[in-house]
């Protein structure tokens, strides 16, 4: 099983090469061309990303290197990156489809504009306690209906996987490291 990270807008960070190694993913997607950004705070990281890469580019690029993908794949995808990831997942490309055994996205707060969208590939989207721009529980009741789609809230913030993040929770980190762990053993079955 090929297992591709899609970061945040915090890109590649030695505590993503951690955690891919952890993981044991094969591939890292991240926006910034394999460049360490050291950015000095999420919202530096955010405008940069707004500015300079946007969301549909991000998907843009995990669309491509899913074309160059020709195994069974599993995708996990941070805040931005889950964002991406529920995009590709109503492609209708049927070869992505087919290839990808299941997916996780962490924190995707961009999701809820894009509620509409109907996954092709079953997809886990772990949601955080709460956030400051929208109700993660009214957004939970437009999703849950949804075929191939489950959802986790957990006690933590968004961005509780990222040692970067001001709401970064090692307990929340060690749990989920655990369940990313065991989520690909099951797909690999």
């Amino acid at each position: 099983m090929h297992k591709i990270l899609i970061t945040d807008i915090f890109g590649q960070t030695p505590a993503l090469m951690t955690l891919a190694k952890v993981i044991k993913a094969q591939t890292i997607l991240e926006p910034y061309d394999g460049k360490q950004m050291n950015f000095d705070s999420e919202s530096h990281a955010y405008q940069y990303f707004t500015a300079n890469i946007g969301l549909n580019a991000y998907v843009s690029q995990l669309y491509e290197a899913m074309q160059n993908v020709d195994e069974d794949t599993m995708l996990i995808g941070f805040s931005v990156g889950a964002a991406a990831i529920w995009q590709l997942s109503a492609s209708t490309t049927e070869n992505i489809a087919k290839r990808v055994k299941g997916a996780i996205g962490f924190y995707g707060s961009q999701i809820r504009h894009l509620t509409e969208l109907s996954p092709k590939f079953d997809i886990k989207l772990v949601f955080p306690k709460s956030e400051p721009h929208f109700d993660v529980i009214k957004l939970k009741q437009l999703l849950e209906h949804k075929q191939k789609v489950s959802i986790v809230q957990t006690d933590y913030l968004h961005g509780f996987m990222n040692q970067y993040s001001k709401n970064y929770n090692a307990i929340g980190y060690d749990e989920h490291v655990m369940l990313l762990q065991q989520a690909a053993l099951s797909a690999r079955q």
